[in-house]
């Protein structure tokens, strides 16, 4: 669906019922600036019948923009929220390959400020609308003093829009080049806070991380962002400069020849003057239309570049019989892993062992179906799985990757796990006296990179799935786990029949496996 029918389809008939409150407070305002001239000659008993038509006028146009900022603006937050919504779900559906090439800094940039710039569209938008009301409406005043005095204004405001225009085109370039490098901005700083140990281990590292990249970026930003906002006053300026001296040219130059008279004078006066506000409150108002046209096109471009897997699935699968790989491949850049075929069966321990780059995660992700595989076929009792079955597959794992997240609760699992067998995983991995858990959330994560891992081995056990992953798990934990880990928790997944898969470097433990495969290069080799 395009962002813009979403927009519509979230606000409905509300955005035209405040559009037409905008359309009414304009045009009101036009109205009551010929009430005011009309009143200027206008006798005294005249003037109590303009007084009536002046009050109801005003009560009018405080009514209709009250009603459609405030309709606006509840538009805004619903329009910001519903986009919100639809985004963190298309995130959370999307294929786990293009999520890791769109990045997270990105998807943030897009969440948070160009989300914003759609609520400032819609908080603009009722004094755009009126604006451009009080200027229709006063240009129909003109023709009413003189036909050929609103065609002047008309050609008038043509030829400023045009300079306004040339000078706009130019201005949005910089404005969209510098939203793009916020995004660069965004990655950059939460490098500085992910990586604050490094750098403060590394003083010239932290120097050139600073002065070569971040502050670097964040002066590009500003002399980018300072550039288009100074074409854009200048081109404010244009606008009024010319219009004063359109003004000039009539009443000076002009009248004698046009034969105005002196009351169409002073109301061509008075009108040109009080629109110049409206007509520079529009031109002031098309940056943020702009930015928000550039927000909405960043926000359909993510929706494009992450589209939605299959994710709806029966029962996942509560067992197997055997999961096959059969002459898997998967290339990435220069790399090639495969073709590779394996089998994996229910109460099986496999190690996986291989240098750093070898392929190991990456076939681990390829058999938990995070990756599609550019050729090859996996096998589920005799079922090849396909993009409809693949989210059902998925659920077969639980894993521990080597660069896991750990949740602060344990949502989505059966809460009767919560309190016992919870409490029991805690006192055998030693962190009762670190962590607590309450009502399934644990009462903090502040811990040390062992520590947390072994909470995510708590959650993957709570979890209880036929096929359980560890990528390096034991790899930051001391000795003594280590020997917890290796002799007691992998036997008892065993014990209850799951299939284990554990990437290791741990030598002295592959006598207790009963497979161990090892990968060089993409390939296979004896281990």
């Amino acid at each position: 669906m395009s962002i813009y029918l979403m927009l519509m389809r979230t606000t409905g008939a509300l955005f035209f019922v405040a559009l037409a409150c905008s359309v009414i407070g304009g045009l009101s305002n036009a109205a009551l600036l010929a009430l005011i001239n009309q009143g200027l000659s206008a006798s005294d008993a005249q003037r109590w019948q303009l007084a009536w038509q002046f009050a109801l006028l005003a009560l009018l146009m405080l009514g209709t923009r009250t009603l459609s900022q405030s309709l606006f603006m509840s538009m805004g937050q619903r329009s910001k929220a519903e986009l919100r919504r639809m985004l963190v779900q298309q995130v959370a559906d999307a294929g786990y390959a293009n999520l890791e090439l769109h990045g997270m800094p990105r998807a943030l940039s897009i969440l948070t400020q160009d989300l914003d710039q759609v609520v400032v569209f819609f908080i603009a938008l009722p004094s755009f609308v009126m604006s451009l009301a009080v200027i229709v409406g006063c240009m129909g005043y003109l023709g009413y003093l003189s036909l050929t005095v609103m065609v002047i204004a008309l050609i008038t405001v043509l030829v400023g829009s045009l300079g306004y225009s040339w000078v706009h085109r130019r201005a949005l370039q910089l404005m969209r080049r510098s939203r793009q490098r916020e995004e660069t901005l965004t990655g950059e700083v939460s490098a500085l806070f992910s990586g604050a140990k490094e750098l403060r281990l590394h003083a010239p590292r932290k120097h050139a991380f600073l002065h070569n990249k971040l502050f670097h970026t964040i002066e590009q930003v500003r002399v980018e962002r300072t550039r288009g906002y100074v074409l854009y006053a200048l081109a404010n300026i244009w606008a009024s400069v010319f219009f004063f001296a359109f003004i000039g040219v009539v009443m000076f130059l002009l009248s004698s020849v046009l034969d105005l008279r002196g009351a169409v004078m002073s109301g061509f006066a008075m009108v040109f003057l009080y629109m110049i506000v409206p007509i520079e409150s529009v031109l002031s108002a098309l940056p943020g239309l702009t930015m928000t046209q550039v927000a909405l096109k960043r926000i359909q471009t993510m929706q494009q570049q992450l589209p939605a897997e299959q994710t709806a699935f029966d029962a996942p699968p509560l067992s197997f019989r055997q999961l096959e790989l059969r002459d898997i491949t998967y290339h990435h850049d220069a790399f090639q892993l495969g073709p590779l075929s394996l089998q994996f069966q229910p109460g099986e321990l496999v190690y996986l062992t291989g240098g750093n780059g070898s392929g190991k995660t990456t076939l681990a992700r390829l058999l938990t179906g995070l990756y599609r595989a550019d050729s090859g076929q996996l096998i589920l009792d005799g079922e090849t799985i396909n993009e409809a079955s693949r989210a059902r597959y998925r659920q077969l794992f639980s894993a521990v990757f080597n660069d896991f997240h750990l949740f602060e609760d344990l949502q989505g699992i059966d809460s009767a796990c919560w309190n016992d067998e919870a409490q029991k995983l805690l006192d055998a991995l030693q962190l009762t006296r670190k962590v607590t858990l309450e009502e399934g959330k644990f009462s903090t994560l502040a811990l040390s990179t062992g520590q947390r891992k072994r909470l995510a081995l708590l959650v993957a056990w709570l979890e209880d799935r036929p096929f359980y992953l560890f990528d390096e798990w034991a790899a930051d934990q001391d000795p003594a786990f280590r020997e917890v880990f290796y002799h007691q928790l992998l036997p008892a997944l065993k014990a209850r029949g799951k299939a284990i898969l554990v990437i290791t470097h741990d030598d002295r433990y592959f006598h207790l496996a009963d497979r161990c495969l090892k990968l060089e290069l993409g390939q296979l080799v004896s281990a």
